[in-house]
């Protein structure tokens, strides 16, 4: 499992399987909520391979964030040094 955080576009991504390849993402459903939006994956046998949060600060607790790995690698402020690959 892997999970970035883009603070520019406010959007956290989390790939749940070892590799996403080309195409294997075939469909995905949309959960528009007040804070934001979340989109889940899933591979052609329905199983979730991946969750996008947009507007992640609004819609995620501070410690999820705060243990998450920002795009270039680092972490946000105060986090600890979590291996999420």
């Amino acid at each position: 499992m892997r999970t970035t955080f883009d603070a520019e576009a406010d959007a956290l991504d989390m790939t749940l399987v070892s590799e996403v390849a080309p195409g294997r993402s075939v469909g995905n459903e949309v959960v528009e909520t007040a804070g934001g939006t979340v989109l889940l994956d899933f591979d052609e046998a329905g199983k979730l391979v991946g969750v996008e949060v947009l507007g992640a600060t609004k819609l995620l607790d501070g410690e999820v964030l705060s243990a998450t790995k920002l795009l270039d690698g680092e972490f946000l402020a105060g986090a600890e040094r979590i291996d999420q690959q």
